[in-house]
């Protein structure tokens, strides 16, 4: 009797650890979160680390270091991307780290509301400068490792706040110190920060 009973709470015990370990391996992974505050109100960027992982990074360092304090959006075309994250107020340039590898092949597309580096014509040049798409951009994509068909790397989405984001898409722009789609009245981010 006594040893149907050890072997009862035996089973009992590994029943319970089994139920423990497949619940903790079901619950959900929460990706990081950034909630931008503009002077045109705020948004939530929820990023993607297992499908680009060094991109991430880049992005949260620059975050959490405050890089994007006071930074503009500078570029603004309403029927294509909102672009900021490189320049002052007074169009600026602020200085960099190293450029990093173009993730542009991880399967993420460019559709509206998802967040990608900007960079120049080299495919592997995206510092600090991001745009949201706010058009389904699916010529920006990923098609082959070469300079014209590299794509641009889409690292995360909005998931509150696109009506800031259409706010900032609306803006009226001019041309300004050489730019052009520079919004006439200044986007400011007042402040980025992490909050997951």
């Amino acid at each position: 009797m006594t040893r149907r009973l050890f072997l009862t709470f035996k089973l009992a015990l590994v029943a319970l650890f089994l139920s423990s370990s497949v619940f903790a391996e079901s619950e959900p992974k929460t990706n990081p979160q950034v909630l931008m505050e503009t002077n045109l109100g705020t948004f939530v960027i929820e990023l993607y680390p297992d499908k680009a992982p060094n991109t991430v990074k880049n992005f949260l360092t620059y975050v959490n270091d405050g890089f994007y304090d006071s930074t503009i959006f500078h570029r603004v075309i309403p029927t294509f991307m909102v672009q900021g994250g490189g320049f002052t107020a007074d169009m600026e340039k602020k200085s960099t780290r190293d450029p990093i590898a173009n993730e542009a092949d991880n399967g993420l597309r460019n559709t509206v509301g998802t967040v990608a580096m900007a960079r120049t014509g080299d495919p592997h040049s995206a510092t600090a400068q991001f745009f949201i798409n706010v058009s389904k951009n699916g010529f920006l994509d990923y098609r082959e490792k070469t300079n014209r068909a590299w794509g641009y790397a889409v690292f995360g989405r909005v998931i509150t706040g696109m009506k800031t984001v259409n706010k900032i898409r609306t803006s009226p722009t001019e041309k300004s110190k050489g730019m052009i789609d520079v919004p006439r009245e200044t986007v400011t981010i007042i402040k980025a920060r992490q909050i997951k």
